[in-house]
């Protein structure tokens, strides 16, 4: 080193002054001394651990009032944290280079493209990738495993409804053989399960839940004027059990919500435990997920000899009429399109005997006359 840079070259710091060291190897706040020589030297009790060279050092994120440095040479994820201001301010005086690693404006502009890009990504895989692969991997559920679901959601329906089951020991005969006769022109065994309940708050409903659980609420039954209308719904639902609707529709809203969460930073995951948990009680399904339970609640239907249509009257007196405007826009058909298709479904039906006797009908219609929890 010459005369000439010696006079202009800072003068070596005092020691003396401290600071907090991370060494990249744990997680351990060492508080060491720093000496501003021809390096920014750091010492431990009297003693050098590491030299850092003042071309190498750069700044790193930090909060107002800390400066936290690390160096490009030395250890990875080693960190000097300076609260002291005076030391701060030469310390950065002696880093010609100190602010290197700071984006420019052109990087920013790539961190925000990328970010662009990114989330475009999770929401195309939300709009097309998740629905592709809910419809792949349904068939691939086991079904125990979709009846262990099918009893998470009875507890998730007696946590939101309070329904207490109706006995009443004629109304439950008269719906037993109801849901016989729908379950053997479907051609679905024993296993799948099915109720009327009272609810509270009172909906008129009905929904099927994975792994072939069905309840049928008193709301909906008080509504009906005949059993034509309550076996239509019923087979409605029973075509969601034969589809496996509420099984794909859980894991296309759970995949999508979680995609979702990452998007907005739901990184733990709950804003998918949540909307999952929420899909096992919802009877809401896709436009042509309903489309399909219709059609086959009109073949279940037909090969009993009965009607369809009255379970679009059904359906149109609880919803009343919706505007035509947005039928495109609507997740599901709309009630006079399906009244309209049951409508011209049944011309030229020869129609077989009723499902239920008039004194089986009034008995099921008085099913919860008599209820136990």
């Amino acid at each position: 080193m010459t005369m000439d840079d010696e006079a202009s070259s800072p003068a070596p710091s005092a020691p003396g002054r401290t600071a907090a060291y991370f060494d990249g190897t744990s997680n351990k706040r060492r508080t060491v001394t720093l000496r501003l020589d021809y390096a920014l030297v750091i010492m431990e009790d009297g003693a050098r651990i590491a030299s850092w060279t003042y071309d190498d050092i750069r700044r790193a994120d930090s909060p107002t009032g800390l400066l936290r440095l690390s160096c490009i040479t030395g250890q990875g994820l080693a960190r000097l944290e300076i609260r002291d201001a005076a030391l701060a301010a030469e310390v950065t005086a002696r880093c010609p280079r100190l602010d290197e690693n700071l984006p420019s404006r052109r990087g920013i502009a790539a961190i925000v493209g990328w970010s662009l890009a990114a989330a475009t990504s999770i929401v195309l895989v939300v709009l097309f990738g998740v629905p592709l692969a809910a419809e792949r991997l349904t068939p691939l559920v086991p079904d125990s495993f979709e009846r262990r679901l099918g009893e998470v959601g009875d507890k998730q329906v007696s946590a939101v409804f309070s329904p207490t089951q109706c006995t009443n020991a004629a109304g439950q005969a008269a719906f037993e053989k109801l849901v016989g006769k729908l379950r053997e022109s479907a051609g679905l065994d024993t296993s799948v399960q099915s109720k009327v309940v009272t609810t509270s708050p009172k909906i008129a409903n009905a929904f099927a839940l994975p792994g072939g659980r069905v309840y049928l609420f008193n709301e909906l039954l008080a509504k009906a004027e005949n059993a034509d209308e309550v076996a239509g719904v019923l087979a409605h639902e029973l075509g969601h059990v034969r589809h496996r609707d509420s099984m794909r529709e859980l894991i296309h809203n759970g995949g999508s919500s979680f995609l979702i969460g990452l998007l907005f930073g739901d990184v733990t995951g709950s804003g998918a435990l949540l909307f999952t948990s929420r899909t096992l009680v919802q009877s809401s399904y896709s436009r042509d997920a309903e489309s399909n339970a219709d059609s086959f609640a009109i073949e279940t239907m037909h090969r009993l000899g009965r009607p369809a249509k009255p379970m679009g009257e059904l359906m149109l007196r609880i919803t009343g009429k919706e505007g035509k405007g947005i039928t495109l826009l609507s997740s599901h058909p709309l009630t006079e399109d399906r009244l309209a298709r049951m409508d011209k479904a049944d011309s030229g039906l020869k129609q077989g005997p009723p499902l239920l006797s008039g004194a089986e009908w009034q008995a099921l219609k008085g099913i919860c006359g008599s209820t136990k929890t």
